[in-house]
């Protein structure tokens, strides 16, 4: 099987290729029958399980399937991916960030990118963070992204380009709901087929031997001291020892097991104790038509591409954006397929990229490396570049907006002393 060059890549995106699809099978680590658990949602009045299941028909036949990564779950991933190649100078390409580091109490959030962002280059973290000390929706990069479209889509793919990718809309911006919208150009969804739920077990012996009836624990008026048994060192309330509680805590209000001791008598969760199945697999479509509606009416110096130039330059970004998106695919296969805790994937065949003509047919298979995806990228960039719509790898770097530092910092404050809010609440 040949490697998909950049020749190929540029016919497919310019006209007679509707995708290019991957689909990977795959398996437990841990073997064919091991258990592997799901995401679990807010299970449904008539519900059985908190895993989002549901028939579908898989050659000719109606099997049950689960939902093992969704596709926000598969973006953020695939993000991951590049972001990891990116740091690594592996791939270049933009990236608008905002930088921690220097924030007294917040070092450790280091740099959090619009890769990392839920909300990409639309979200509140961008919003209020500045540039030079002005508020980023009021700089040059902010303003040209807000009134970016798909029709003028330049300043998006000069300043965040995977935002073409993986879709972003900017409802919390100044033009509300009429704010810039990319659609989602690459899809990806991991899918158990096959399944059968389990049941999950859990028990804890108190190896000190702490009974229920030891309590009520209090919230101790030292909040150093966290908690005590004694009256008179609690918090009162009302003239009342307040019982302690703790965010997020299994136990019962006032009671040993709120500050995690005392048995736990055994149990069987049938809603949320995993699957068996089949196998899983991983359908990835990058839509070649939803690149192709994306228009450059300028050029990344702000320039009006010229009428017989533009046709081309267009070409050679779509172009680039389908090698960045075929870049995340190979580097997050990669990292391979650590889904959470019990869930843990394996592929059981090669990485095989599947170009779909728009009139059907049989369709090409080509291969892809890691490196041969870097090259990829690397030269349509410089294909585009020649067109007048290169890129900067060196990231746009904002600074958090005092608030915003102020905001965090108060937050981590909240949890440290367990006041932090329950969001089911």
């Amino acid at each position: 099987m040949r490697s998909l060059d950049l020749d190929t890549l540029a016919n497919a995106v310019a006209g007679g290729t509707a995708a290019i699809r991957a689909i990977t099978r795959l398996e437990p680590a841990g073997g064919p029958g091991d258990k592997v658990f799901p995401p679990t949602y807010v299970k449904e009045r008539n519900a059985t399980t908190k895993y989002a299941t549901e028939p579908r028909r898989i050659d000719g036949r109606e099997v049950t399937t689960v939902l093992l990564d969704s596709v926000a779950s598969q973006a953020n991933r695939l993000e991951e991916a590049l972001l990891e190649g990116w740091r690594r100078g592996e791939l270049p390409f933009p990236v608008v960030q905002v930088d921690f580091s220097k924030q007294e109490g917040l070092e450790d959030l280091e740099q959090i990118t619009a890769l990392q962002a839920p909300h990409r280059i639309a979200d509140a973290l961008l919003r209020d963070s500045v540039l030079g000390g002005t508020p980023f929706r009021h700089t040059t990069v902010g303003k040209d992204v807000t009134d970016a479209r798909p029709n003028h889509a330049t300043a998006m793919f000069k300043y965040c380009p995977t935002a073409l990718i993986f879709g972003v809309w900017d409802s919390t911006g100044p033009k509300g709901g009429l704010g810039a919208k990319f659609q989602r150009c690459l899809v990806s969804e991991i899918v158990g087929i096959d399944v059968a739920t389990g049941v999950k077990t859990a028990s804890r012996l108190d190896p000190a031997g702490i009974q229920t009836k030891a309590g009520p624990v209090f919230k101790h008026k030292d909040p150093s001291q966290d908690w005590t048994v004694d009256p008179k060192e609690a918090e009162l309330a009302k003239g009342k020892p307040i019982e302690f509680s703790r965010s997020g805590g299994d136990g019962k209000k006032g009671s040993p097991s709120a500050i995690n001791h005392g048995n736990i008598p055994p149990s069987i969760d049938a809603a949320a104790g995993g699957v068996t199945m089949s196998h899983a697999v991983q359908t990835l479509v990058l839509s070649l038509g939803a690149l192709r509606r994306l228009r450059f009416q300028t050029d990344c110096s702000g320039e009006r591409l010229p009428a017989e130039q533009r046709d081309a330059a267009e070409a050679a970004a779509r172009t680039a954006l389908a090698a960045l998106a075929l870049a995340a695919v190979v580097y997050q296969r990669d990292q391979g397929y650590d889904l959470r805790s019990r869930s843990t994937l394996v592929a059981k065949e090669p990485l095989v990229l599947d170009l779909l003509g728009r009139d059907g047919g049989e369709p090409e298979r080509f291969s892809l490396s890691r490196a041969e995806a870097a090259a990829l990228l690397k030269g349509a960039e410089q294909k585009a570049r020649q067109l007048g719509l290169g890129w900067d790898p060196k990231p746009v770097t904002l600074t958090p907006a005092p608030k915003l530092a102020g905001l965090i910092r108060k937050s981590r404050e909240l949890a440290a002393s367990g006041e932090a809010e329950d969001e089911g609440g």
